[in-house]
């Protein structure tokens, strides 16, 4: 017998594919709960948490009279982990994704680059320079890239000492992830945006606040050329 949990992550992860990728579109209602469960060859109680899970991410909202109604993509909790993997599996990481993702970065992280440049300490610094090397080591065939990249960006973001930017970056740690997954898709991009990853480190050391914000902005723009391109490849484009 599989645990009860993993068959909940399995209807659970199912429904949530199913959502973002149209098979239940928005404004539509779920089958019924005894349909479901024949469909999926669960319990009810299984049935029912999955639905329970899909309503506090957003997905659906459950009405008495009407059913388990399908929300628009605007109500869903995008920054919930599960809600990204759907809506990446899914191929929903499209310009308008792009565009939206760059704006937050563009929000947050100029700020962070010139907060951590002000009050990084000695340990911050130790950090940062540890998640560098890995990212070059990761270049070089050693190790992995996208996990020493997304730990160097956190290292910047705890580096300001702000409560608010700490939990921030778990928020969007996750969506960080699918798309530098797809940046590392294009041919020596990691390569090329390292410099710029090591200039960023060289101001936070400098304690050069404008410096460090120029080198971040500089960094978001690569990266927003790179998923560009990586989402044109998995279109049937070819790399330019």
């Amino acid at each position: 017998m599989m645990p009860r949990q993993t068959i909940h992550d399995d209807v659970l992860n199912r429904l949530g594919a199913d959502i973002c990728t149209g098979v239940y579109a928005a404004g539509t209602v779920l089958p019924p709960e005894p349909d479901l469960c024949e469909l999926l060859g669960v319990s009810r109680i299984v049935v029912r948490e999955a639905i329970k899970s899909l309503s506090a991410r957003g997905l659906v909202v459950v009405r008495r009279r009407t059913g388990t109604l399908v929300q628009s993509p605007e109500n869903w909790q995008l920054f919930d982990p599960k809600v990204v993997v759907w809506r990446a599996s899914a191929g929903m990481v499209d310009e308008k994704y792009i565009a939206d993702l760059m704006e937050l970065r563009r929000v947050i992280e100029p700020a962070a680059a010139r907060y951590a440049a002000q009050r990084a300490s000695a340990e911050d610094i130790v950090a940062m320079r540890q998640h560098l090397e890995a990212m070059a080591n990761a270049i070089d065939g050693k190790g992995e890239y996208v996990p020493a990249d997304l730990a160097f960006h956190g290292a910047i973001l705890d580096a300001c000492h702000n409560q608010f930017l700490r939990q921030m970056q778990q928020a969007i740690n996750v969506i960080l992830e699918v798309s530098f997954d797809l940046c590392i898709q294009v041919p020596d991009g990691p390569a090329q945006s390292q410099p710029l990853h090591e200039a960023l480190l060289a101001a936070i050391v400098a304690r050069n606040p404008a410096q460090a914000e120029k080198a971040v902005l500089e960094i978001i723009e690569r990266a927003e050329n790179d998923l560009h391109a990586s989402v044109k490849t998995s279109n049937g484009q070819q790399w330019s």
